[in-house]
């Protein structure tokens, strides 16, 4: 149990470090919007032009960047919830074995 406590508070540090980038890179470029928890589109939205590659290269690239950076705060949330629970049940075998 103190080996998946420890390990859940190191996965907790790095999910706040990997936010903290998220933010810094919403902040470079208002296109990129303020949202933490969304992919920025990569794909033609209604009413909104998508930006190729030839169109803004520095803009795109960035948002590449943000859509890994958000898809390992994903892979890292998924981790989180699958330690959490094999924390829980290691605890709940402890306390009614």
């Amino acid at each position: 149990m103190f080996i998946g406590s420890i390990f859940l508070i190191i996965l907790y540090l790095i999910l706040k470090y990997i936010i903290a980038w998220i933010t810094y890179y919403n902040n470079l470029d208002s296109r990129l919007g303020d949202s933490t928890w969304r992919f920025s589109y990569d794909y033609p939205v209604v009413g909104e032009r998508d930006i190729s590659d030839l169109d803004d290269k520095d803009f795109v690239r960035l948002r590449r960047k943000k859509n890994k950076i958000i898809l390992l705060m994903y892979s890292i949330v998924l981790i989180m919830f699958i330690s959490s629970m094999s924390l829980l049940s290691k605890f709940l075998l402890f306390f009614f074995d």
